[in-house]
């Protein structure tokens, strides 16, 4: 399961989406996130759907490591689903057994709280996956660089938001690396119920700990005799500029926005 995270971690390539200013993509990617959470309808949940659809395709990127994002959630998901069937109560009533009632706008809204939390998984990982941690670190700091007016620390925090997506996929490696060592010395990881499995856990947790603040101390250590002093007077090797592909994926999200609140109002 802890391979089944593709949060943080990169995929090479050289498609139209990796070629996208980083800008670009964050930007894309809150339009995204806003246009997730305008859809109130679950029908309408089928254009942001499509949409991913197609800029996986785009971004070349296999649709089943995509898929594997959801992996990790599955039990949230599920967890999800059932609570709210129980949450609602208006509606025609679908299912009713003892104490136990199940309305038809229960169902639909579990089905639209699960779609709206896939969805928005989705759209989160094929950003990391096409965009480098020094990019999306260049990209937000772009981005922030007004803000630096009213001395808002954007360097710093950009570099804080790219040091933690970088060390994701570090940890899970590592989180692995201990879990094997663990199951090695007949350590058990799969039976039993949850409390026990989350017991389990602990031999995996206090290592992983200890690792993460010994990466950190050594990453403090390299910054500092590089003499790293923040982004004041910095300069980078890759100026950004917007391209062609970015005024197209500025148009795609405009035309996504427009046949999502068409699809709001039109449809019942």
């Amino acid at each position: 399961m802890i391979k089944d995270i593709t949060l943080g971690q990169y995929f090479p390539g050289n498609s139209a989406i990796h070629r996208l200013d980083p800008r670009t993509k964050l930007l894309g990617m809150i339009a995204y996130i806003v246009i997730v959470f305008l859809v109130t309808k679950t029908p309408v949940f089928i254009i942001p759907a499509l949409f991913a659809a197609i800029c996986i395709y785009l971004a070349r990127v296999p649709f089943g490591y995509v898929i594997r994002s959801l992996k990790p959630i599955r039990f949230l998901l599920v967890f999800m689903f059932i609570v709210n069937l129980f949450m609602v109560r208006t509606g025609k009533t679908v299912i009713a057994f003892w104490i136990i009632s199940i309305t038809d706008e229960a169902i639909k809204q579990s089905v639209y709280i699960t779609l709206r939390l896939v969805l928005l998984l989705v759209g989160t990982s094929l950003m990391t996956l096409t965009t480098t941690p020094i990019a999306l670190t260049d990209g937000l700091e772009r981005l922030l660089m007004p803000l630096s007016k009213i001395h808002f620390p954007a360097h710093e925090l950009a570099m804080m938001m790219t040091i933690a997506l970088r060390f994701i996929p570090t940890l899970i490696e590592e989180a692995d690396k201990i879990m094997k060592a663990q199951m090695a010395r007949g350590a058990d990881f799969e039976s039993g119920n949850l409390i026990k499995r989350a017991k389990n856990m602990i031999p995996i947790l206090v290592p992983l700990f200890v690792s993460a603040f010994r990466r950190a101390d050594e990453l403090a250590m390299a910054m500092e005799s590089r003499c790293y002093h923040g982004g004041e007077g910095r300069t980078r090797m890759n100026v950004l500029k917007f391209g062609c592909g970015d005024g197209v994926a500025a148009a795609a999200f405009a035309v996504l926005t427009a046949l999502t609140i068409a699809a709001q109002k039109l449809i019942p």
